[in-house]
């Protein structure tokens, strides 16, 4: 889900990350995704950098944290690099939550 320099429309936005509009629109107002910049006619343009972060939201939601940890995430991303602890301990606490969810997995398939 890369991009050039240039910005997207949120449906180029959906297309190429498999993300509905309405989910796109939907994180913008649950603070999961910033306000994004405006074309002069209103339409939201989505830059590279909300493209990556938006990739970066959808693995944390495939891997399974729950929405609300990835709305205090995205606080806290919002807040500025004075922040790194707190999230690098956030993705540690999910990482260990999510190894445990994989040993239990191979656990019962076995």
């Amino acid at each position: 889900m890369t991009t050039s320099s240039t910005t997207l429309s949120i449906s180029e936005l959906s297309r190429r990350s498999g993300v509905s509009n309405h989910t796109l629109r939907y994180y913008e107002k649950a603070g999961v995704l910033a306000p994004t910049t405006r074309a002069s006619n209103g339409h939201r343009r989505y830059l590279a950098s909300d493209v990556a972060w938006l990739a970066f939201v959808l693995r944390l939601k495939a891997t399974g944290m729950p929405l609300t940890d990835i709305k205090q995430y995205a606080v806290l991303r919002a807040q500025g690099d004075g922040t790194m602890p707190q999230r690098l301990a956030a993705l540690e606490l999910h990482r260990r939550r999510l190894v445990a969810h994989i040993q239990e997995l191979s656990v019962n398939l076995a």
